[in-house]
């Protein structure tokens, strides 16, 4: 790790003050050119230490599963963030104006869990432990800004998992299936921004298998001491690119036989 305690601290209390006040921070990669991507987790982890006092923690978010992004920000890996009780809504949501900073949605496949996942996992560990998957769509939103103003250089990886995985909420939808039942690499959407087509993907685009996404954060999770958690509700990652949702947006996605999943941004 490049940074120190002091600095990791000092990262996570800008962030959380960020997203209280609306106000985005400078890009830490820039400050802090040596960063490393255990640095990055530990600010997140910082953070979760403060948020946990007054939240509960609801499940994890597993973010650049695709190659196109993965490509976008030069990396080979995917990342993760964590999920908040207050991060939840339900479909059919209407969020205020003004509630996040500069919101984006993705479409995903999300995973409830009835037993713990932890470590060296396999596909088949994955299946037994969940409850059930279901469709959803993340928010995304950033309190670190998307590109330097003085340098036009943009944020990368470290600041996205320093930020928590740019997560800010998790929209699900009603239906409920058995993983095993399906081939969830066929499990698609098409998604909406004020009735017209916006993005269209398939589950094979999250690691060629969704399913990949979870046996990742388990072993992920393990190397910093964390666990998936019964109960918890895990985003397996976007099989489209982040939609844009200014003010006044009405988000459908239609995951077919799979199910729906609408948003209202006022």
């Amino acid at each position: 790790m490049a940074l120190t305690n002091a600095q990791i601290e000092a990262a996570a209390e800008a962030l959380l003050e960020a997203e209280k006040s609306h106000e985005q921070i400078g890009l830490l990669s820039k400050a802090y050119p040596d960063m490393t991507l255990d640095d990055a987790y530990a600010i997140q982890t910082a953070q979760m230490a403060r948020k946990t006092r007054e939240h509960d923690i609801i499940g994890w978010k597993i973010g650049l599963t695709s190659k196109v992004m993965q490509d976008a920000l030069g990396i080979d890996t995917p990342d993760s963030g964590v999920l908040y009780d207050y991060m939840r809504f339900e479909t059919g949501a209407v969020i205020p104006k003004g509630h996040f900073i500069q919101p984006r949605i993705e479409a995903e496949i999300a995973f409830v869990m009835k037993a713990p996942l932890e470590g060296e996992v396999t596909r088949e560990d994955v299946l037994a432990a969940t409850d059930f998957v279901a469709p959803s769509l993340e928010i995304l939103d950033t309190r670190i800004v998307r590109k330097d103003a003085d340098t036009g250089r943009m944020r990368v990886i470290v600041d996205t998992v320093s930020d928590n995985a740019a997560n800010a909420g998790i929209v699900l939808g009603g239906e409920r299936h058995d993983p095993r039942e399906l081939d969830l690499r066929w499990v698609g959407s098409i998604v909406k921004r004020d009735g017209e087509v916006m993005a269209t993907g398939l589950g094979a685009g999250v690691l060629d298998d969704p399913v990949t996404g979870l046996v990742w954060l388990a072993r992920r999770m393990a190397t910093y001491g964390q666990r998936i958690e019964a109960g918890q509700v895990v985003l397996s990652g976007s099989f489209i690119g982040p939609i844009e949702c200014p003010s006044g947006s009405h988000i459908e996605a239609d995951f077919g036989t799979f199910g729906q999943v609408t948003l209202t941004f006022e």
